[in-house]
């Protein structure tokens, strides 16, 4: 594919690194210095501060938008108001009633747009994913995930301590992720409530969510998303009647991310256990753009669609209403 891509900070960084096979055409940021630095890793690449640039851009399929929340949905309008695909970073808006707008231009132009829920496409998920799938724990009983990192000095002065910017705070920044998990192995959930809170970071936003989330059928979701984790942890469980998946760590910072099998023996006692351990770069966004290329392919809905963005949106505004 031809990529334009909006928005030259890290998340953008990491989108262009990770773009493979596919070529970045133009590059766009308020900031024209940091599109120019952007661009000066891809030849060929034409940085610009004008967002009609990129989104008008003849030889461009897909706009990757990984702007700040307050600039997801206006720039993802652009790009399919003009006929491109696009991907948008999660959570994809600030609100549901964002999102539909989006959501009906797209329906309206015909297009592919994806949600960046790049945790998906992890090894250590993907694999647990697939256990899951064949049976391995046996019927879902309930998840337990963990999500976070420590800030650092001045954080209470970034864009995403800025309710208007933001549109929330922890709950949808990482929590998104782990709400999105959450959704992806257990459907969706009928009850919904948990408690947010401001302990540490003076701003006017949650650094910290207690998320309990339950279905129809009985099983729960316990999650909880912090800014003030200080070692930065990400920690995933899935427990069915017939034993565990267990998934800790990212890569980087978060620590190599591994997986652990636990069977549960007909005995019971201890349980058989198999690991495995993902060394290396993290791979994620670059498979969620190969599938994002598959969809526009194909025509197929993406994993991390729309709908799933909508569905994991309406928990984080039922939490953010019971708050107030």
């Amino acid at each position: 594919m031809n990529v334009g891509l909006v928005g030259a900070g890290l998340i953008g960084r990491k989108r262009a690194s990770a773009l493979g096979k596919h070529r970045l055409i133009t590059c766009a940021d308020l900031d024209l210095e940091r599109a120019r630095s952007l661009a000066a890793d891809h030849s060929g690449c034409l940085a610009t501060s004008d967002l009609e640039l990129v989104v008008r851009h003849p030889r461009v399929d897909v706009v990757l938008v990984a702007t700040s929340n307050d600039a997801l949905v206006p720039t993802a309008l652009a790009a399919v108001e003009a006929g491109k695909h696009v991907l948008v970073e999660k959570p994809g808006a600030r609100s549901v009633a964002e999102l539909e707008l989006l959501r009906r231009a797209v329906q309206r132009q015909g297009v592919i747009a994806k949600v960046g829920f790049n945790h998906r496409y992890h090894p250590g998920l993907r694999k647990a994913r697939q256990l899951f799938d064949a049976g391995a724990v046996g019927e879902l009983m309930y998840l337990r995930g963990r999500y976070g990192h420590g800030g650092r000095p001045g954080y209470e002065g970034e864009w995403r301590a800025n309710r208007e910017l933001a549109g929330g705070g922890e709950l949808l920044d990482q929590g998104s992720h782990l709400i999105d998990l959450a959704r992806w192995f257990a459907g969706e959930f009928s009850q919904v409530s948990g408690h947010l809170s401001t302990h540490f970071w003076p701003m006017e936003v949650e650094d910290n969510a207690f998320i309990l989330l339950t279905t129809s059928g009985g099983q729960v979701a316990w999650l909880h998303t912090s800014w003030s984790e200080w070692k930065n942890l990400f920690s995933f469980e899935i427990f069915g009647r017939m034993g565990k998946l267990q998934i800790d760590g990212l890569g980087g910072s978060y620590g190599t991310e591994q997986l652990v099998y636990y069977r549960m023996l007909p005995q019971m006692g201890p349980p058989e256990m198999t690991r495995w351990e993902f060394p290396g770069d993290d791979e994620s966004w670059g498979l969620e753009i190969d599938d994002l290329a598959r969809s526009i392919r194909t025509g197929a809905q993406p994993d991390g669609s729309l709908d799933d963005a909508f569905g994991t949106l309406r928990i984080v505004e039922r939490l953010y209403r019971a708050s107030v």
